[in-house]
């Protein structure tokens, strides 16, 4: 899925439709951030996740092995 890349008077377009700022001396700088920013996110939607969880059933550990860290935490209440 390749889309066409942005130029500066879309992104002074869109930006403006979002209430941003977008110095017509900063568009050049923006329209390359814009268009890479695009890039990463196509690629992100083609990767296959599979079976990996959501973010929230990640459960971190304690660095030293010892709980989940709620213990210390609890304990500073």
């Amino acid at each position: 899925m390749s889309t066409a890349e942005l130029t500066p008077d879309e992104v002074a377009r869109e930006a403006a439709r979002a209430g941003l700022p977008a110095p017509v001396a900063q568009l050049d700088g923006l329209t390359v951030t814009a268009n890479h920013v695009r890039r990463v996110v196509e690629i992100l939607r083609e990767l296959d996740f599979g079976d990996t969880p959501p973010a929230i059933a990640y459960h971190a550990q304690d660095p030293h092995g010892t709980d989940d860290g709620q213990e210390r935490a609890r304990g500073a209440l």
